[in-house]
């Protein structure tokens, strides 16, 4: 598949393997097949999402080095403000690797153009309803109980990184539509050359032009858009023969559907998502709040750039299920499943191990505050054990992605994260008075692995044939809706 995919198209099709791959050979060669399969998709997502995640690191380490009220007020458009929007588009683009990761899948090629259509539409619109997030961001702060110069500057700084938030609309389905089609090289290529453009801004804005904590949040907007510019002009102009076939009205119809399932994608998301920016909240309601929000933030930090790892193997899964369903194997969609999981969990314990054995020098990348340090290291074993959980539960939901289970895993986690974990949370923190640690450890252990459990034992219990079928059910039905 991916760009060698290309040299089939006279014949109207792309395998997912040359045919040599596709026989038998024992377990062994069965796993290196679908390890190739998955990497294809896995490595360059897990590039291109650690370069792009980079840009945010590299944001708030600047930041870090003017003061502490610089990093909080960053820290809090990142990870709560970006992070709220970016949970939430992020989810809604999702339903592009089951509705095009089924299409290419069943060989309907001409779909995905138009389901990326589809996508920018409903994106777009329910871009402009977020708005006030940003415009607003500085009471709605002060309300949630953040102090006041944190909330004063974050609500400064939320208003320069509306630009960053148009841009989701274009990047996610962008990526999703590249990458169902294994042409997963030119978002790595798009996303390393915008991380040496941010680089360089960084220098000019901050170094040289001496716009301080402004001029660092205002890169993000450059390299992210020069992100998308790469990536749409590939899609556009000639990469994309057989899935691009220009701007379509077909765009326009059947929205409605469309809605529906990017906003059941996007609630499953945003609500993972946004757990842990409700963290970073609850914390600023703490005594000594602004060196809590900053060690939290910076666990955070470290814990967003190892998920990018998860996320691309959430990406990897995605696609590999969706198109062994589409084409109407059930029996590969499992198997892709437990290659998938086995391997992102082995990394996980890699990352766990790591963090646990350099507990004490995580945080220097991020401050050189001594008390913010202190508190890094306290957290540092639930930073281990978060790292750990999340090895296995993004793939789980990359899982229900590409079988397209999203809206049962909304309830779930609405269920687990905010009915379990946030009121333990609440409980371990306050009534117990364990602090931000009580706070994080009851939202890890309530939510975040009671969540994980569901998933596995759903994933465990699924009728794989069944799924196989629905697929082409689905595909077939929305088949029908583009001329």
């Amino acid at each position: 598949m991916g760009d060698d995919g290309e040299g089939t198209a006279a014949e109207g099709r792309v395998p997912l393997l040359p045919a040599a791959e596709d026989g038998g050979g024992g377990v062994k060669r069965k796993v290196w097949v679908e390890t190739k399969k998955l990497w294809r998709v896995v490595g360059p997502s897990m590039f291109s999402r650690l370069t792009t995640y980079s840009m945010i690191v590299i944001t708030q380490a600047f930041a870090g080095h003017l003061g502490d009220v610089e990093l909080a007020a960053i820290s809090i458009v990142n990870n709560v403000i970006i992070g709220f929007v970016f949970g939430l588009m992020l989810g809604m683009a999702s339903a592009l690797e089951t509705m095009c990761g089924q299409a290419f899948g069943a060989k309907k090629y001409y779909m995905l153009g138009v389901y990326m259509q589809r996508s920018w539409i409903v994106l777009f619109v329910f871009c402009i309803f977020l708005l006030p997030v940003y415009l607003y961001a500085t009471p709605v702060l002060k309300l949630l109980g953040q102090p006041d110069d944190v909330a004063e500057l974050s609500g400064t700084l939320a208003v320069w990184v509306i630009p960053l938030h148009f841009a989701f609309v274009f990047s996610f389905p962008l990526i999703r539509f590249l990458q169902c089609q294994l042409k997963n090289s030119i978002t790595a290529w798009a996303a390393g050359v915008a991380l040496v453009v941010h680089v360089a801004v960084s220098w000019l804005f901050v170094s040289g032009l001496k716009l301080g904590v402004v001029g660092t949040i205002a890169t993000i907007n450059v390299s992210w858009w020069v992100n998308v510019a790469i990536m749409f002009a590939y899609s556009v102009c000639g990469g994309c023969p057989l899935t691009w076939h220009g701007f379509s009205g077909d765009a326009f119809s059947d929205l409605w559907d469309f809605v529906k399932i990017s906003a059941s994608s996007g609630i499953m998301l945003c609500l993972e998502n946004w757990y842990y920016r409700i963290l970073i909240l609850m914390t600023g309601n703490l005594q000594n709040a602004k060196i809590a929000v900053d060690a939290l933030s910076i666990c955070m930090s470290i814990n967003g750039w190892e998920m990018m790892i998860p996320l691309a193997f959430f990406a990897g899964t995605g696609v590999r299920v969706a198109n062994e369903l589409g084409a109407g194997d059930g029996k590969g969609a499992k198997f892709a499943t437990i290659v998938a999981v086995t391997q992102s969990l082995v990394i996980g314990l890699v990352f766990w191990v790591i963090i646990v054995f350099l507990h004490d020098q995580i945080g220097w990348i991020f401050s050189s505050s001594q008390p913010v340090l202190q508190a890094v290291n306290k957290l540092s074993i639930l930073l281990a054990f978060t790292v750990l959980l999340n090895s296995i539960q993004p793939v789980l939901s990359g899982v229900a992605v590409g079988s397209g289970w999203q809206s049962y895993v909304a309830y779930i986690n609405l269920g687990c994260y905010y009915l379990i974990g946030v009121p333990l949370g609440i409980v371990m923190g306050w009534v117990f008075n364990f602090g931000v640690m009580g706070i994080w450890a009851g939202m890890i252990f309530g939510g975040t692995a009671t969540q994980t459990l569901i998933l596995a034992i759903m994933t465990m219990r699924c009728d794989w044939e069944k799924e196989a079928e629905r697929a082409s059910a689905h595909v077939d039905k929305w088949s029908k809706t583009i001329k």
